[in-house]
């Protein structure tokens, strides 16, 4: 891949705007959801995906106006919000009445798996949250009933395996298609929401994140903030603040650096994907130097070297 196509724009993501069977229900509608890296979890085929090259991990994000809601349902695989713009509040369980938590920009919540969570913007403004997925293929959503129910009512069908059909704009449901039903009684006992106290260790204030000094990228004007460890590292990073219990796969790290700080060239072995929070950030590799602002996206290539500069006045925080 070219240097170019490594980097995603924020103003040149391409939307879905029917990814999901909850898509048509009222406070649902006016959802856009995002793939940047990998193929998500889209039930919809024709969502853009806009880097294929597997990772480990996928890398999506959720674009909602105030008031929207995404329903209740549950994954197989680890799923991590950072909060970029906006304020949103996650909600647990099936029927959406066993607690929640409110996030600000900046902060960091990985949802355990195999329970049923949604999320609101309940900001006054459009919000953006950027999403981290388990695994190359993060499997299928599992819904709540009531998102089955709605569906039928607004010509949404889903089939098993995870294929969205919209017969409102004349797609019919292909001869001997199974429908995917919704969860038994079993099913949702299985997906039972962890105790709160636990779920309190699943997120991370960005005001509360702290450098860590072992971390080779550290240095005057540059702090590399651990978010999600799930076992120590090669690298200096003891498991924490986020030590999940369930598999992630990858490492979540806040980088923060002052105007004008940087850091020097480096390498990694592992892929490596950079999201803008806040800043102007230069990142140089043998291949050429780009600029990201906030909401961009670049994966840098697997062990060539890279350097960062902060050349905004506000400092950079990348995650």
């Amino acid at each position: 891949m070219s240097i170019e196509s490594r980097l995603i724009r924020y103003a040149d993501l391409v939307p879905c705007r029917n990814a999901f069977v909850d898509t048509r229900t009222p406070g649902s509608d006016a959802k856009e959801n995002f793939t940047l890296i990998g193929p998500g979890v889209s039930e919809n085929p024709n969502q853009h995906v806009h880097i294929p090259e597997p990772h480990g991990f996928n890398i999506g994000g959720a674009r909602q106006p105030p008031r929207c809601l995404n329903s209740q349902h549950s994954h197989e695989t680890a799923e991590v919000f950072v909060v970029h713009q906006g304020r949103w509040r996650m909600i647990f369980g099936v029927n959406a009445d066993e607690g929640d938590v409110v996030m600000e920009e900046g902060d960091t919540i990985s949802i355990p798996t195999r329970m049923f969570r949604g999320f609101e913007n309940i900001g006054e403004e459009t919000g953006f949250l950027f999403a981290v997925l388990g695994g190359d293929d993060p499997g299928k959503v599992t819904w709540s009933p009531r998102v089955f129910d709605l569906a039928k009512q607004y010509g949404l069908v889903l089939l098993e395996g995870g294929r969205l059909v919209d017969t409102t704009v004349g797609e019919r449901v292909p001869a001997g298609a199974r429908l995917q039903q919704a969860p038994s009684a079993a099913e949702i006992a299985a997906l039972a929401t962890p105790p709160g106290e636990k779920l309190a260790g699943c997120v991370a204030r960005a005001a509360d994140l702290h450098g860590n000094p072992a971390s080779p990228l550290a240095r005057d004007g540059v702090e590399e903030c651990a978010v999600i460890t799930p076992a120590s590292t090669a690298d200096g990073f003891a498991p924490g603040p986020i030590a999940p219990w369930w598999p992630h796969g990858f490492n979540l790290r806040c980088l923060r650096l002052r105007s004008g700080a940087a850091v020097p060239s480096h390498t990694r072995e592992e892929a490596e994907v950079i999201f803008v929070h806040r800043g102007v950030l230069e990142v140089t590799t043998p291949e050429g130097a780009v600029i990201m602002g906030p909401g961009d996206t670049f994966t840098t290539p697997r062990g060539a070297p890279r350097a960062f500069r902060a050349t905004s006045s506000n400092g950079v925080s990348a995650y």
